[in-house]
Protein backbone atom coordinates (compact mmCIF):
# COMPACT_ATOMS: atom_id res chain seq x y z
CA UNK A 1 0.00 0.00 0.00
CA UNK A 2 1.17 3.81 -0.68
CA UNK A 3 2.02 5.91 2.16
CA UNK A 4 -0.35 8.55 1.56
CA UNK A 5 -3.13 9.41 4.04
CA UNK A 6 -6.90 8.58 2.99
CA UNK A 7 -6.58 5.62 0.70
CA UNK A 8 -8.88 2.70 -0.31
CA UNK A 9 -8.90 0.42 -2.65
CA UNK A 10 -10.31 0.89 -5.95
CA UNK A 11 -10.59 -0.88 -9.07
CA UNK A 12 -8.70 0.88 -12.31
CA UNK A 13 -12.50 1.88 -14.07
CA UNK A 14 -13.61 3.44 -10.35
CA UNK A 15 -10.46 4.87 -10.45
CA UNK A 16 -11.08 6.73 -13.76
CA UNK A 17 -14.49 7.34 -12.94
CA UNK A 18 -13.37 9.72 -9.60
CA UNK A 19 -10.73 11.05 -11.45
CA UNK A 20 -13.07 12.14 -14.07
CA UNK A 21 -15.85 13.72 -11.24
CA UNK A 22 -12.90 15.46 -9.22
CA UNK A 23 -11.56 17.31 -12.67
CA UNK A 24 -15.58 18.11 -13.79
CA UNK A 25 -15.85 19.57 -9.64
CA UNK A 26 -12.68 20.95 -10.28
CA UNK A 27 -13.21 22.97 -13.44
CA UNK A 28 -16.22 23.81 -15.35
CA UNK A 29 -14.83 24.10 -18.64
CA UNK A 30 -14.32 19.50 -18.59
CA UNK A 31 -16.95 18.25 -20.39
CA UNK A 32 -16.89 14.97 -21.45
CA UNK A 33 -18.18 13.46 -24.78
CA UNK A 34 -18.50 10.15 -26.24
CA UNK A 35 -20.44 7.04 -27.85
CA UNK A 36 -22.08 5.58 -25.43
CA UNK A 37 -20.67 8.07 -22.03
CA UNK A 38 -24.30 8.52 -20.73
CA UNK A 39 -24.93 4.51 -21.43
CA UNK A 40 -26.37 2.62 -18.93
CA UNK A 41 -22.88 0.02 -19.26
CA UNK A 42 -21.19 3.87 -19.16
CA UNK A 43 -17.87 2.91 -21.17
CA UNK A 44 -16.96 -0.21 -18.24
CA UNK A 45 -18.59 2.36 -15.79
CA UNK A 46 -15.70 4.72 -15.79
CA UNK A 47 -18.70 7.12 -16.71
CA UNK A 48 -21.35 6.11 -14.50
CA UNK A 49 -23.24 8.98 -12.85
CA UNK A 50 -21.42 11.58 -14.33
CA UNK A 51 -24.47 12.79 -16.46
CA UNK A 52 -26.69 12.69 -13.07
CA UNK A 53 -23.97 14.97 -11.37
CA UNK A 54 -23.17 17.57 -13.91
CA UNK A 55 -26.13 17.69 -15.98
CA UNK A 56 -26.53 16.87 -19.89
CA UNK A 57 -25.05 20.42 -20.78
CA UNK A 58 -21.97 18.30 -19.41
CA UNK A 59 -21.77 15.04 -20.10
CA UNK A 60 -23.51 13.72 -23.17
CA UNK A 61 -23.57 11.41 -25.93
CA UNK A 62 -22.40 11.73 -29.89
CA UNK A 63 -23.07 10.65 -33.29
CA UNK A 64 -21.10 8.07 -35.12
CA UNK A 65 -18.86 10.98 -36.50
CA UNK A 66 -15.57 10.52 -35.14
CA UNK A 67 -13.71 12.89 -37.06
CA UNK A 68 -16.06 15.94 -36.94
CA UNK A 69 -17.10 15.27 -33.86
CA UNK A 70 -12.92 15.01 -32.84
CA UNK A 71 -13.27 18.58 -35.00
CA UNK A 72 -15.89 19.91 -32.33
CA UNK A 73 -13.84 18.77 -29.40
CA UNK A 74 -10.43 20.71 -31.16
CA UNK A 75 -12.47 23.61 -31.79
CA UNK A 76 -13.78 23.81 -28.03
CA UNK A 77 -10.37 22.74 -26.45
CA UNK A 78 -9.43 26.46 -28.53
CA UNK A 79 -12.25 28.55 -27.31
CA UNK A 80 -11.18 27.91 -23.90
CA UNK A 81 -13.34 24.38 -23.14
CA UNK A 82 -10.95 20.98 -21.78
CA UNK A 83 -12.93 18.19 -23.40
CA UNK A 84 -12.41 14.75 -22.89
CA UNK A 85 -13.39 12.66 -25.61
CA UNK A 86 -14.17 9.19 -25.21
CA UNK A 87 -13.70 5.77 -27.82
CA UNK A 88 -14.85 2.77 -26.65
CA UNK A 89 -12.05 0.97 -29.00
CA UNK A 90 -9.10 3.01 -30.09
CA UNK A 91 -9.79 1.54 -33.58
CA UNK A 92 -12.68 4.36 -33.82
CA UNK A 93 -10.28 7.15 -33.26
CA UNK A 94 -8.50 5.80 -37.03
CA UNK A 95 -11.55 7.76 -38.02
CA UNK A 96 -10.44 10.89 -36.38
CA UNK A 97 -6.73 10.87 -37.36
CA UNK A 98 -6.87 13.73 -39.86
CA UNK A 99 -8.22 16.01 -36.76
CA UNK A 100 -5.84 14.46 -34.25
CA UNK A 101 -2.35 14.53 -36.15
CA UNK A 102 -3.58 17.89 -38.99
CA UNK A 103 -5.23 19.74 -36.24
CA UNK A 104 -4.86 18.54 -32.59
CA UNK A 105 -1.36 17.54 -32.26
CA UNK A 106 0.20 20.85 -34.68
CA UNK A 107 -2.24 24.20 -33.62
CA UNK A 108 0.24 24.63 -30.57
CA UNK A 109 3.53 24.87 -33.09
CA UNK A 110 1.84 26.93 -35.76
CA UNK A 111 0.59 29.41 -33.38
CA UNK A 112 4.12 30.38 -32.65
CA UNK A 113 2.33 28.70 -28.63
CA UNK A 114 -0.49 31.39 -29.00
CA UNK A 115 -2.97 28.26 -28.95
CA UNK A 116 -3.14 25.80 -27.13
CA UNK A 117 -5.34 22.27 -27.65
CA UNK A 118 -6.47 20.89 -23.79
CA UNK A 119 -8.02 17.74 -25.31
CA UNK A 120 -7.87 14.45 -23.71
CA UNK A 121 -8.60 11.60 -26.07
CA UNK A 122 -9.96 8.48 -24.40
CA UNK A 123 -9.20 5.44 -26.01
CA UNK A 124 -9.30 1.50 -25.26
CA UNK A 125 -7.59 -1.11 -26.20
CA UNK A 126 -6.91 -5.14 -25.36
CA UNK A 127 -8.27 -8.59 -25.54
CA UNK A 128 -11.31 -10.72 -25.00
CA UNK A 129 -15.03 -11.41 -26.34
CA UNK A 130 -13.67 -12.64 -29.77
CA UNK A 131 -13.28 -9.09 -31.08
CA UNK A 132 -11.40 -9.65 -33.99
CA UNK A 133 -8.70 -7.81 -36.17
CA UNK A 134 -11.08 -4.47 -35.82
CA UNK A 135 -12.02 -3.84 -32.25
CA UNK A 136 -8.78 -5.10 -30.47
CA UNK A 137 -5.75 -3.01 -31.83
CA UNK A 138 -3.41 -1.44 -29.70
CA UNK A 139 -1.98 1.10 -31.92
CA UNK A 140 0.09 3.49 -29.35
CA UNK A 141 2.72 3.55 -31.78
CA UNK A 142 0.79 5.75 -34.42
CA UNK A 143 0.16 8.25 -31.90
CA UNK A 144 3.40 8.49 -30.24
CA UNK A 145 5.17 8.76 -33.86
CA UNK A 146 3.58 12.31 -34.16
CA UNK A 147 4.72 15.53 -32.84
CA UNK A 148 2.56 17.16 -30.34
CA UNK A 149 0.78 14.29 -29.13
CA UNK A 150 1.39 13.36 -25.52
CA UNK A 151 0.24 9.27 -25.38
CA UNK A 152 -0.35 7.76 -21.91
CA UNK A 153 -1.20 4.08 -20.97
CA UNK A 154 -0.82 3.80 -17.19
CA UNK A 155 -1.21 0.31 -15.85
CA UNK A 156 -2.77 0.69 -12.07
CA UNK A 157 -6.03 2.66 -10.98
CA UNK A 158 -3.53 5.08 -8.71
CA UNK A 159 -2.20 5.70 -12.06
CA UNK A 160 -5.38 5.97 -14.32
CA UNK A 161 -6.58 8.37 -11.56
CA UNK A 162 -3.12 10.36 -11.27
CA UNK A 163 -2.88 10.65 -14.88
CA UNK A 164 -5.79 11.60 -15.96
CA UNK A 165 -6.40 14.63 -13.63
CA UNK A 166 -2.90 15.48 -15.34
CA UNK A 167 -3.85 14.57 -18.72
CA UNK A 168 -6.81 16.94 -18.49
CA UNK A 169 -5.17 19.81 -16.81
CA UNK A 170 -2.24 19.93 -19.12
CA UNK A 171 -2.39 21.79 -22.42
CA UNK A 172 -1.80 19.47 -24.94
CA UNK A 173 -3.31 16.73 -26.57
CA UNK A 174 -3.40 13.43 -24.71
CA UNK A 175 -4.31 10.36 -26.24
CA UNK A 176 -5.32 8.05 -23.02
CA UNK A 177 -5.06 4.82 -23.10
CA UNK A 178 -6.53 1.92 -21.49
CA UNK A 179 -6.39 -2.06 -21.59
CA UNK A 180 -9.34 -3.47 -20.83
CA UNK A 181 -7.59 -6.20 -19.37
CA UNK A 182 -6.99 -3.52 -15.78
CA UNK A 183 -10.22 -2.29 -15.75
CA UNK A 184 -10.91 -3.95 -12.80
CA UNK A 185 -7.76 -4.63 -11.11
CA UNK A 186 -7.33 -2.64 -7.73
CA UNK A 187 -5.04 -0.57 -6.21
CA UNK A 188 -4.87 1.83 -3.48
CA UNK A 189 -5.79 5.04 -4.28
CA UNK A 190 -6.23 8.09 -2.86
CA UNK A 191 -9.49 10.23 -2.40
CA UNK A 192 -8.52 13.48 -2.99
CA UNK A 193 -7.74 14.54 -6.46
CA UNK A 194 -4.06 14.19 -6.71
CA UNK A 195 -1.84 14.15 -10.63
CA UNK A 196 0.77 11.35 -11.53
CA UNK A 197 3.50 12.18 -14.06
CA UNK A 198 2.63 12.40 -17.59
CA UNK A 199 6.29 11.61 -18.62
CA UNK A 200 7.76 9.46 -16.35
CA UNK A 201 8.79 5.61 -15.98
CA UNK A 202 8.07 4.46 -12.49
CA UNK A 203 10.09 0.84 -11.11
CA UNK A 204 7.49 -0.94 -9.87
CA UNK A 205 9.74 -4.08 -8.82
CA UNK A 206 13.55 -3.60 -7.74
CA UNK A 207 16.32 -5.75 -9.05
CA UNK A 208 19.30 -6.15 -10.42
CA UNK A 209 19.51 -9.15 -12.66
CA UNK A 210 17.50 -8.07 -15.86
CA UNK A 211 15.45 -4.74 -16.46
CA UNK A 212 12.26 -5.38 -17.77
CA UNK A 213 10.55 -2.28 -19.39
CA UNK A 214 6.60 -2.80 -19.87
CA UNK A 215 4.01 -0.75 -21.52
CA UNK A 216 0.32 -1.43 -20.31
CA UNK A 217 -1.32 -4.11 -19.31
CA UNK A 218 2.32 -6.55 -19.89
CA UNK A 219 3.64 -4.35 -16.55
CA UNK A 220 1.36 -6.90 -14.91
CA UNK A 221 2.43 -10.14 -16.47
CA UNK A 222 6.16 -8.74 -15.94
CA UNK A 223 4.98 -8.90 -12.72
CA UNK A 224 3.65 -12.11 -12.20
CA UNK A 225 6.85 -13.15 -13.22
CA UNK A 226 9.49 -10.83 -11.11
CA UNK A 227 8.10 -12.19 -8.45
CA UNK A 228 7.61 -15.66 -9.02
CA UNK A 229 11.53 -15.60 -9.37
CA UNK A 230 12.26 -13.35 -6.96
CA UNK A 231 11.69 -16.59 -4.29
CA UNK A 232 13.92 -18.17 -6.33
CA UNK A 233 16.15 -15.59 -5.54
CA UNK A 234 16.34 -13.69 -9.02
CA UNK A 235 15.83 -10.32 -9.11
CA UNK A 236 13.88 -8.98 -11.61
CA UNK A 237 13.29 -4.75 -12.19
CA UNK A 238 10.40 -3.97 -13.61
CA UNK A 239 9.57 -0.56 -15.13
CA UNK A 240 6.26 0.29 -15.39
CA UNK A 241 6.73 3.03 -18.68
CA UNK A 242 3.43 4.84 -18.12
CA UNK A 243 4.03 6.82 -22.07
CA UNK A 244 5.00 6.15 -25.13
CA UNK A 245 5.51 10.22 -25.49
CA UNK A 246 7.34 11.19 -24.01
CA UNK A 247 9.23 8.17 -23.38
CA UNK A 248 11.46 7.91 -20.90
CA UNK A 249 14.72 6.22 -22.23
CA UNK A 250 16.51 7.71 -18.76
CA UNK A 251 14.60 5.55 -16.40
CA UNK A 252 15.50 2.23 -18.23
CA UNK A 253 19.20 3.77 -19.06
CA UNK A 254 19.62 3.68 -15.54
CA UNK A 255 18.41 0.59 -15.00
CA UNK A 256 20.11 -1.13 -17.80
CA UNK A 257 23.40 0.67 -16.24
CA UNK A 258 22.88 -2.11 -13.28
CA UNK A 259 21.61 -4.75 -14.77
CA UNK A 260 23.41 -5.32 -18.28
CA UNK A 261 20.21 -6.82 -20.04
CA UNK A 262 17.13 -5.67 -21.48
CA UNK A 263 13.65 -7.08 -22.04
CA UNK A 264 10.88 -4.90 -23.45
CA UNK A 265 7.54 -5.65 -23.48
CA UNK A 266 4.34 -4.38 -25.49
CA UNK A 267 0.65 -4.69 -26.60
CA UNK A 268 1.22 -3.54 -29.92
CA UNK A 269 2.49 -5.38 -33.22
CA UNK A 270 6.45 -6.15 -33.23
CA UNK A 271 7.55 -4.21 -36.38
CA UNK A 272 7.29 -0.39 -35.83
CA UNK A 273 6.45 -0.76 -32.08
CA UNK A 274 7.32 1.67 -29.45
CA UNK A 275 9.36 -0.79 -28.26
CA UNK A 276 11.67 -1.17 -30.84
CA UNK A 277 11.81 2.71 -30.84
CA UNK A 278 12.79 2.42 -26.81
CA UNK A 279 15.44 -0.39 -27.40
CA UNK A 280 17.25 1.65 -30.11
CA UNK A 281 17.68 4.19 -27.97
CA UNK A 282 18.81 2.57 -24.83
CA UNK A 283 21.48 0.95 -27.53
CA UNK A 284 22.58 4.15 -28.41
CA UNK A 285 23.24 5.63 -24.97
CA UNK A 286 24.28 2.86 -23.05
CA UNK A 287 25.76 -0.07 -25.78
CA UNK A 288 28.68 -0.83 -23.52
CA UNK A 289 26.53 -1.42 -20.10
CA UNK A 290 24.89 -3.99 -22.21
CA UNK A 291 26.34 -8.01 -22.09
CA UNK A 292 23.67 -9.43 -24.47
CA UNK A 293 21.53 -7.96 -27.15
CA UNK A 294 18.01 -6.76 -26.17
CA UNK A 295 14.87 -8.69 -26.51
CA UNK A 296 11.35 -7.23 -27.44
CA UNK A 297 7.37 -9.26 -26.30
CA UNK A 298 5.01 -8.12 -28.47
CA UNK A 299 1.97 -9.07 -30.70
CA UNK A 300 3.07 -11.01 -33.67
CA UNK A 301 2.80 -9.51 -37.17
CA UNK A 302 -0.65 -10.28 -38.23
CA UNK A 303 -4.39 -8.86 -37.42
CA UNK A 304 -6.45 -10.87 -34.31
CA UNK A 305 -8.56 -13.77 -34.82
CA UNK A 306 -11.72 -13.54 -34.45
CA UNK A 307 -11.82 -17.45 -32.80
CA UNK A 308 -10.76 -17.39 -29.54
CA UNK A 309 -9.09 -20.84 -30.10
CA UNK A 310 -6.94 -19.02 -32.95
CA UNK A 311 -6.27 -16.16 -30.60
CA UNK A 312 -5.42 -18.28 -27.57
CA UNK A 313 -1.76 -18.29 -28.87
CA UNK A 314 -1.55 -14.89 -30.01
CA UNK A 315 -0.90 -12.51 -27.28
CA UNK A 316 2.10 -13.07 -25.58
CA UNK A 317 2.09 -13.85 -21.61
CA UNK A 318 4.21 -13.83 -18.46
CA UNK A 319 5.28 -17.70 -19.67
CA UNK A 320 6.83 -15.97 -22.43
CA UNK A 321 8.34 -13.47 -20.14
CA UNK A 322 9.56 -15.94 -18.41
CA UNK A 323 11.13 -17.88 -20.93
CA UNK A 324 12.81 -14.98 -22.35
CA UNK A 325 14.63 -13.62 -18.62
CA UNK A 326 15.81 -17.15 -18.61
CA UNK A 327 17.54 -17.46 -21.76
CA UNK A 328 18.80 -13.71 -22.19
CA UNK A 329 20.21 -13.94 -18.79
CA UNK A 330 21.33 -17.89 -19.15
CA UNK A 331 20.16 -18.68 -15.76
CA UNK A 332 18.55 -22.09 -14.80
CA UNK A 333 16.39 -23.34 -12.06
CA UNK A 334 16.35 -26.63 -10.86
CA UNK A 335 13.22 -28.21 -11.76
CA UNK A 336 11.27 -27.98 -9.23
CA UNK A 337 12.36 -24.48 -9.33
CA UNK A 338 10.99 -24.63 -12.84
CA UNK A 339 7.61 -26.15 -12.47
CA UNK A 340 7.12 -23.75 -9.05
CA UNK A 341 7.33 -20.93 -11.12
CA UNK A 342 5.53 -21.74 -14.34
CA UNK A 343 2.23 -22.77 -11.26
CA UNK A 344 2.44 -19.33 -10.06
CA UNK A 345 2.43 -17.12 -13.59
CA UNK A 346 0.59 -19.37 -15.96
CA UNK A 347 -3.10 -18.26 -16.88
CA UNK A 348 -5.93 -19.22 -14.51
CA UNK A 349 -9.10 -18.92 -15.87
CA UNK A 350 -10.39 -18.85 -19.33
CA UNK A 351 -7.73 -17.58 -21.79
CA UNK A 352 -10.30 -14.31 -23.25
CA UNK A 353 -11.07 -13.36 -19.67
CA UNK A 354 -8.43 -11.28 -17.30
CA UNK A 355 -6.27 -13.42 -15.62
CA UNK A 356 -8.08 -14.26 -11.95
CA UNK A 357 -4.57 -13.77 -10.58
CA UNK A 358 -4.31 -9.97 -11.46
CA UNK A 359 -6.15 -8.50 -8.28
CA UNK A 360 -3.86 -5.76 -6.96
CA UNK A 361 -2.65 -3.45 -5.38
CA UNK A 362 0.61 -2.93 -7.32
Amino acid sequence: MRSEQGVRELTYAQAIQEGLSQAMEADPRVIVIGEGVPDPKAIFATTAGLRDKFGAQRVFDMPLSENGMTGVCVGAAMCGMRPVMVHQRIDFAMLAMDQLVNNAAKWHYMFDGLASIPLVVRVIVGRGWGQGPQHSQSLQAIFAHVPGLKVVLPATAYDAKGMLIGAIEDNNPVIFIEHRWLHNIKDAVPVTGYRAPLDKARVVHAGDKVTVAAFSYMVMEALLVARALAKHGIQVEVIDMRSARPLDVDAVSQSVRKTGHLLVLDTAWTSGSIAGELITRVVEREFGALRKAPVRIASPDYPVPTSHYMAEKYYPDAVQVYEAIMALTATALTLEQHESVLASIRHTGRHDVPNAKFTGPF
